[in-house]
Parts: structure tokens; sequence; C-alpha cells
């Protein structure tokens, strides 16, 4: 059973600096990732976006697999802040799963 929360998004960030609404899904960050994460970061978004907590909690250790390196920020097409928004993500996972 999947419980939406509306407000995801906003608890994850502020509109401003978590723009995940402006994700295509092109799959573009996925085909340049030196690690091949396919979890990262169009799904993630996507999760976060739709208010789906229970699936975005499931990809802990995935969020904090991102290297950070900037690779899929550097050739997103719709100028999504990538990189900033892994750290709006690992953030909020930081006070939701280990009440930092």
């Amino acid at each position: 059973m999947t419980i939406l929360n509306p407000d995801l998004i906003e608890e994850i960030g502020h509109p401003e600096q978590f723009n995940a609404t402006a994700c295509m899904n092109c799959g573009v960050c996925t085909a340049v990732c030196p690690l091949g994460l396919e979890v990262l970061p169009r799904r993630l978004f996507h999760y976060a976006v739709l208010g789906l907590e229970d699936r975005l909690l499931a990809e802990t250790e995935a969020v904090y697999s991102c290297l950070l390196c900037g690779l899929c920020e550097e050739n997103c097409p719709a100028g999504v802040h990538i990189a900033e928004n892994v750290r709006s993500l690992r953030s909020y996972l930081n006070h939701k799963v280990y009440g930092l």
C-alpha cells in the first residue's frame, strides 16, 4: 500500500532550491552517470513530486550512493539542479531516517 504525502516536496526543500518539477524524465542523467545508477535522479524526483514518501525512503541507499560529480547536471537539458536536489534529499533523509 502506498501512502501519499502531498507536502513531501515542501518538506524536502523550497521550490527555488529543489527544482525537481523541472525534470522531464528524458534519461540523460542516467546515461551520463559514471555509476550507472538507474534510480538517480529522475525516479527520486518523480517520487518527491508525487508525494511517494515510502518509495523515497526505500531509496535512501541510492541517494547516498550518488557521487555528486555533476555530470548529470551539466548535461541536463531542463537545467535541473540535480546535485543540489540530491543534497536536499540527503538533508531530508538525515532528518527523517536518522533523526539528525
